[in-house]
């Protein structure tokens, strides 16, 4: 039996990780289980994702294809300005239907899968608008359960479970690829997307009441809301972050179309000097070795390094890290451009963001209203993001078949973005600063 005040031993086993009160870790303990079931259903898909995509298709056609999942997005986001509004007084139930909708939509794969038809782009670009839209919903539903206090010291738990979920994933999809195939990995993600569903129920109802967000104690107000784009466009630290996730999943996809295009010449390599592996099974095995270092490193760095950062410098400090990551490894790319230091950049830039910054990007969120965090962090952690992406594959189509660059230019050109993010970057520190200084409710 506890006693009152008392921590218990789950909260003094995850004090290793942050600082955490008498009461608060029943539902932590939910939302990191939820963080890591949420990933592990993703990485459990993403190797299948890239084999079908790449050993059909060119990595030009891979960039085109994250390209397409902003047009799609643009399409859905009406559909969830009006699911947001429905719902608006039982936020819960965002999280639940949009999560219920997408597992409709593996169901719908994994059956025309048995009926032979060609998955590898559809499939590939459901899975890149599966990732941000559910991700952000729950990261917005969490953002909606604490303050911003409460926010910054227990989100970095809740990460570390999505990193453990990402590695176990990633792992464990690399193991039973050979012998379940794309299809039984669908069926195992189906399940476990539904158990997130209950998780989340349960850790609503036992976050603490001096850890709940001021926004989720007052009572609804009759105001009308802007759409989803108004609000970021009328908002200057909406913006800001706007352009932060722009600029950082251009840089970073366009460091994955240098990895990939160094992935495929690798296999082609390999299968001329005799390798009896097929194209697409030497691109699946990398890119399962390749996220399990990720996700390693990313894992480590959640759990040892994240909750320092935010402790001892804050989350503003922390997102400058990843910027300047990519300023030094794209410029280190300019002048070696060989694979293994392309494999090196990309798995450090990589678990980085999966860990650091990702845990810092939704701390953000923390001290602005309802409506930002559900409409404003979901338009920015979805179309935002894939715009980036749209941007990258505009960029790429021009540099590959019109001024002929290779790896060398296109590292330059991230080097350069580089330094525009860092500006950014200065002025989301300034604006969060205020925001967090002002007095509860005022938001």
């Amino acid at each position: 039996m506890t006693v009152p005040g008392e921590k218990t031993v789950l909260e003094k086993l995850l004090r290793l990780v942050t600082r955490i009160n008498p009461g608060e870790g029943k539902a932590v303990l939910l939302l990191l289980m939820q963080a890591f079931i949420l990933l592990f259903a993703y990485y459990l898909l993403k190797p299948a994702r890239e084999s079908l995509l790449l050993a059909e298709n060119s990595a030009e056609i891979r960039s085109y294809a994250v390209a397409f999942q902003a047009l799609l997005l643009l399409l859905l986001m009406p559909a969830y300005n009006v699911l947001f509004r429905h719902f608006k007084h039982n936020r819960s139930r965002i999280y639940i239907w949009v999560t219920v909708f997408f597992i409709g939509n593996l169901m719908v794969f994994y059956l025309l899968g048995h009926a032979d038809v060609k998955l590898g782009i559809a499939f590939f670009i459901w899975l890149g608008v599966f990732n941000v839209m559910v991700v952000a919903q729950f990261w917005a539903f969490c953002a909606d359960l604490y303050n911003v206090e409460s926010g910054q010291r227990l989100f970095v738990v809740i990460a570390l479970g999505a990193s453990l979920g990402a590695l176990m994933g990633a792992t464990f999809s690399k193991q039973v690829f050979a012998y379940t195939g794309s299809l039984g990995l669908m069926l195992l993600a189906m399940l476990l997307l539904g158990i997130t569903i209950v998780l989340g129920l349960f850790a609503r109802r036992n976050v603490p009441g001096h850890d709940r967000s001021h926004s989720q104690l007052l009572k609804e107000q009759s105001i009308w809301i802007p759409g989803s784009f108004r609000l970021v466009f009328s908002d200057r630290y909406l913006l800001l972050i706007a352009s932060f996730v722009v600029l950082l999943n251009w840089i970073n996809s366009t460091g994955e179309f240098i990895l990939a295009k160094m992935v495929v010449n690798h296999a082609e390599g390999l299968i001329a000097a005799g390798s009896e592996l097929s194209k697409g099974n030497i691109i699946g095995g990398f890119y399962g070795d390749f996220y399990t270092w990720v996700n390693l490193f990313s894992l480590l760095f959640q759990l040892f390094v994240v909750s320092r950062i935010f402790r001892y410098f804050g989350v503003r400090a922390a997102m400058f890290i990843l910027p300047i990551i990519a300023l030094i490894g794209y410029g280190l790319i300019v002048f070696i451009p060989v694979f293994s230091i392309i494999r090196y950049v990309k798995i450090l830039e990589n678990s980085v963001d999966y860990s650091v910054q990702s845990t810092t990007r939704h701390a953000l969120f923390l001290p602005v209203s309802t409506a930002a965090k559900y409409e404003g962090k979901t338009v920015i952690d979805t179309f935002f993001w894939r715009f980036g992406d749209m941007i990258q594959a505009g960029v790429i189509f021009a540099g590959s078949t019109w001024l002929n660059m290779g790896v060398s230019q296109f590292a330059l050109l991230n080097m350069m973005l580089a330094l525009v993010w860092i500006w950014v970057v200065i002025g989301i520190s300034q604006e969060h600063k205020k925001l967090s200084e002002k007095p509860a409710g005022d938001s």
